[in-house]
Protein backbone atom coordinates (compact mmCIF):
# COMPACT_ATOMS: atom_id res chain seq x y z
CA UNK A 1 0.00 0.00 0.00
CA UNK A 2 1.32 3.48 -0.84
CA UNK A 3 2.60 5.25 2.27
CA UNK A 4 0.45 8.31 1.48
CA UNK A 5 -2.60 6.08 1.50
CA UNK A 6 -1.44 4.71 4.87
CA UNK A 7 -1.22 8.24 6.27
CA UNK A 8 -4.61 9.13 4.83
CA UNK A 9 -6.08 5.98 6.36
CA UNK A 10 -4.55 6.96 9.69
CA UNK A 11 -6.10 10.40 9.38
CA UNK A 12 -9.49 8.77 8.90
CA UNK A 13 -9.21 6.79 12.13
CA UNK A 14 -10.55 7.99 15.44
CA UNK A 15 -9.08 6.75 18.69
CA UNK A 16 -5.73 8.18 19.75
CA UNK A 17 -4.90 10.55 22.59
CA UNK A 18 -6.85 13.80 22.96
CA UNK A 19 -5.08 17.01 21.94
CA UNK A 20 -4.04 19.15 24.92
CA UNK A 21 -5.19 22.79 25.05
CA UNK A 22 -3.23 25.14 22.82
CA UNK A 23 -0.15 26.77 24.33
CA UNK A 24 0.84 30.40 23.76
CA UNK A 25 2.48 30.76 20.32
CA UNK A 26 0.50 27.83 18.93
CA UNK A 27 -1.44 28.34 15.72
CA UNK A 28 -4.64 26.32 15.65
CA UNK A 29 -7.33 25.91 13.05
CA UNK A 30 -8.53 23.67 10.27
CA UNK A 31 -6.78 22.65 7.10
CA UNK A 32 -7.50 20.77 3.92
CA UNK A 33 -4.83 19.39 1.60
CA UNK A 34 -5.47 18.11 -1.90
CA UNK A 35 -2.85 16.50 -4.14
CA UNK A 36 -4.04 15.81 -7.70
CA UNK A 37 -3.47 12.47 -9.39
CA UNK A 38 -0.19 12.21 -11.28
CA UNK A 39 1.22 9.38 -13.37
CA UNK A 40 0.44 6.17 -11.43
CA UNK A 41 -0.51 7.91 -8.16
CA UNK A 42 -4.16 8.56 -7.36
CA UNK A 43 -5.31 11.90 -6.01
CA UNK A 44 -5.09 12.31 -2.25
CA UNK A 45 -6.86 14.60 0.16
CA UNK A 46 -7.07 15.08 3.87
CA UNK A 47 -8.67 17.54 6.22
CA UNK A 48 -8.84 18.11 9.93
CA UNK A 49 -7.99 20.40 12.77
CA UNK A 50 -4.37 21.34 13.34
CA UNK A 51 -2.10 22.64 16.10
CA UNK A 52 1.24 24.03 14.96
CA UNK A 53 4.02 24.94 17.37
CA UNK A 54 7.53 26.07 16.61
CA UNK A 55 9.33 27.27 13.52
CA UNK A 56 11.18 25.96 10.48
CA UNK A 57 13.96 24.46 12.61
CA UNK A 58 12.09 22.88 15.50
CA UNK A 59 8.41 22.23 16.04
CA UNK A 60 5.40 19.99 15.84
CA UNK A 61 2.25 19.76 13.77
CA UNK A 62 -0.70 17.74 15.06
CA UNK A 63 -3.73 16.79 12.99
CA UNK A 64 -6.90 15.80 14.78
CA UNK A 65 -10.58 15.04 14.35
CA UNK A 66 -13.24 17.68 15.07
CA UNK A 67 -13.64 16.01 18.48
CA UNK A 68 -9.97 16.59 19.31
CA UNK A 69 -8.59 13.09 18.84
CA UNK A 70 -5.01 13.15 17.49
CA UNK A 71 -4.76 11.38 14.13
CA UNK A 72 -1.15 12.12 13.21
CA UNK A 73 1.69 14.23 14.53
CA UNK A 74 4.91 15.38 12.91
CA UNK A 75 7.85 16.49 15.05
CA UNK A 76 11.03 18.03 13.70
CA UNK A 77 14.39 19.31 14.85
CA UNK A 78 17.73 19.75 13.07
CA UNK A 79 18.61 16.51 11.28
CA UNK A 80 15.45 14.62 12.24
CA UNK A 81 11.72 14.42 11.58
CA UNK A 82 9.25 11.94 13.05
CA UNK A 83 5.74 11.01 11.99
CA UNK A 84 3.54 9.40 14.64
CA UNK A 85 0.25 7.76 13.59
CA UNK A 86 -1.92 5.05 15.13
CA UNK A 87 0.22 2.59 13.13
CA UNK A 88 3.39 3.67 14.95
CA UNK A 89 6.31 6.03 14.58
CA UNK A 90 8.55 6.56 11.55
CA UNK A 91 11.77 8.61 11.47
CA UNK A 92 13.19 10.66 8.61
CA UNK A 93 16.24 12.84 7.96
CA UNK A 94 14.08 15.96 7.50
CA UNK A 95 10.57 17.24 6.80
CA UNK A 96 11.03 16.97 3.03
CA UNK A 97 11.74 13.25 3.35
CA UNK A 98 8.74 12.85 5.68
CA UNK A 99 6.36 14.55 3.23
CA UNK A 100 7.80 12.66 0.21
CA UNK A 101 7.24 9.38 2.03
CA UNK A 102 3.74 10.30 3.20
CA UNK A 103 2.46 11.98 0.02
CA UNK A 104 4.90 11.09 -2.74
CA UNK A 105 5.59 14.84 -2.90
CA UNK A 106 7.89 17.20 -1.06
CA UNK A 107 5.64 19.73 0.66
CA UNK A 108 7.17 22.92 2.13
CA UNK A 109 6.37 22.05 5.75
CA UNK A 110 9.34 24.10 7.04
CA UNK A 111 7.77 27.22 5.51
CA UNK A 112 4.32 26.56 6.95
CA UNK A 113 4.78 28.38 10.30
CA UNK A 114 5.78 31.58 8.48
CA UNK A 115 3.13 31.23 5.78
CA UNK A 116 0.40 30.75 8.40
CA UNK A 117 1.60 34.04 9.89
CA UNK A 118 1.22 35.74 6.50
CA UNK A 119 4.89 36.16 5.71
CA UNK A 120 7.46 34.53 3.43
CA UNK A 121 9.78 31.94 4.93
CA UNK A 122 13.17 33.63 5.45
CA UNK A 123 15.04 30.32 5.00
CA UNK A 124 14.19 29.95 1.31
CA UNK A 125 17.13 29.99 -1.13
CA UNK A 126 15.45 32.67 -3.26
CA UNK A 127 13.45 35.67 -2.04
CA UNK A 128 9.67 35.60 -2.32
CA UNK A 129 8.05 37.53 -5.15
CA UNK A 130 4.91 39.64 -4.67
CA UNK A 131 1.69 38.05 -5.90
CA UNK A 132 0.26 39.94 -8.86
CA UNK A 133 -2.49 40.99 -8.54
CA UNK A 134 -3.54 40.97 -4.92
CA UNK A 135 -2.07 40.35 -1.50
CA UNK A 136 0.29 37.44 -1.13
CA UNK A 137 3.54 36.15 -2.55
CA UNK A 138 5.13 33.37 -4.58
CA UNK A 139 7.79 31.28 -2.86
CA UNK A 140 9.35 27.85 -3.45
CA UNK A 141 7.11 27.39 -6.50
CA UNK A 142 3.98 27.97 -4.40
CA UNK A 143 1.45 30.80 -4.63
CA UNK A 144 0.46 32.05 -1.17
CA UNK A 145 -2.85 33.89 -1.48
CA UNK A 146 -3.48 36.24 1.45
CA UNK A 147 -6.65 37.90 0.08
CA UNK A 148 -8.67 36.73 3.11
CA UNK A 149 -5.79 36.60 5.61
CA UNK A 150 -7.31 39.19 7.98
CA UNK A 151 -10.18 36.71 8.49
CA UNK A 152 -7.67 33.91 9.17
CA UNK A 153 -7.80 32.27 5.71
CA UNK A 154 -4.75 31.16 3.75
CA UNK A 155 -4.56 29.39 0.39
CA UNK A 156 -1.24 27.90 -0.72
CA UNK A 157 -1.18 26.26 -4.14
CA UNK A 158 1.35 24.76 -6.52
CA UNK A 159 0.52 24.29 -10.19
CA UNK A 160 2.42 20.98 -10.32
CA UNK A 161 2.52 18.43 -11.65
CA UNK A 162 0.88 17.30 -9.56
CA UNK A 163 -1.18 20.30 -8.55
CA UNK A 164 -1.41 20.73 -4.79
CA UNK A 165 -3.73 22.97 -2.76
CA UNK A 166 -3.55 23.67 0.96
CA UNK A 167 -6.35 25.66 2.56
CA UNK A 168 -6.03 26.78 6.17
CA UNK A 169 -8.41 28.61 8.48
CA UNK A 170 -6.85 29.86 11.70
CA UNK A 171 -9.02 29.76 14.82
CA UNK A 172 -7.76 33.18 15.88
CA UNK A 173 -7.08 35.57 13.00
CA UNK A 174 -3.59 37.08 13.14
Amino acid sequence: MHRGATLLAALALVGCAAVPPAEPGTITGRLALQVDAFQDRPSQSLSGSFDLRGNADRGELRLSTPLGTTLAAAYWSPGEARLVTPQGERRFDDLDALSRDAFGESLPLRALPDWLNGRPWPGAAEPAQPLQPGPGFVQLGWTIDLARFEAGHLLASRAGPPAVRLRAQRDAPP
